[in-house]
């Protein structure tokens, strides 16, 4: 089981995760290794679930200070890809994005099906029961590989965890910031 925090979501400077009101919300889809002979390729861990969505001319954000990068080439390199990025043209200055990350904006995105939601868009939810009795803010994705389970913390730090399955989340509400859900009963 995988312990996805904050499920890929990067606070640009509040504690609370989110970016201050009208800055964008970048996403990390790669990390920076090392680099990889000398015409300024770099080795890159991918940290999404779509590599495909990665391409050339694509604009992407590297390290805290999300300075802009254009990929200008990519191909894969066992679990990892390997990148170049237009301006980087030999081993010393790919070097100096060595041990960062990579992001996209979150707006940049493509739309999900209905019904269908990122990780990011679901952390910070409050979550609610049938009756509308608040269990507390969704924290937390676990990636088991049969289903998601939320991770839910409520205001005392009681953490519930809630299979993402559709007997128990009956509606999410990105609005309203609210999720709905019938808890499992445990025996």
């Amino acid at each position: 089981m995988r312990r996805r925090r904050l499920a890929g979501m990067v606070p640009l400077t509040e504690t609370a995760g989110s970016p201050k009101p009208g800055e964008p919300l970048f996403l990390a889809v790669g990390f920076l290794r090392r680099p990889h002979g000398v015409v300024g390729e770099i080795l890159m861990d991918v940290l999404t679930d779509f590599p495909e969505r990665l391409s050339k001319n694509k604009l992407v954000y590297v390290g805290e200070e999300h300075e802009p990068f254009r990929i200008a080439h990519l191909r894969p390199q066992d679990q990892a890809l390997l990148v170049t990025f237009s301006g980087i043209e030999d081993a010393d200055r790919a070097a100096l994005l060595r041990n960062q990350r990579v992001y996209v904006q979150a707006d940049s995105l493509p739309e999900l099906p209905e019904g269908m939601y990122y990780h990011h868009q679901l952390i910070g939810l409050g979550v609610v029961d049938n009756n509308g009795q608040s269990l507390g803010i969704l924290t937390e994705i676990l990636e088991t590989g049969a289903n998601d389970v939320y991770v839910v913390v409520s205001a005392e730090g009681t953490e519930t965890l809630l299979p993402a399955i559709a007997s128990v989340i009956l509606g999410v509400d990105l609005e309203r910031r609210e999720m709905r859900v019938t808890p499992p009963i445990w025996e």
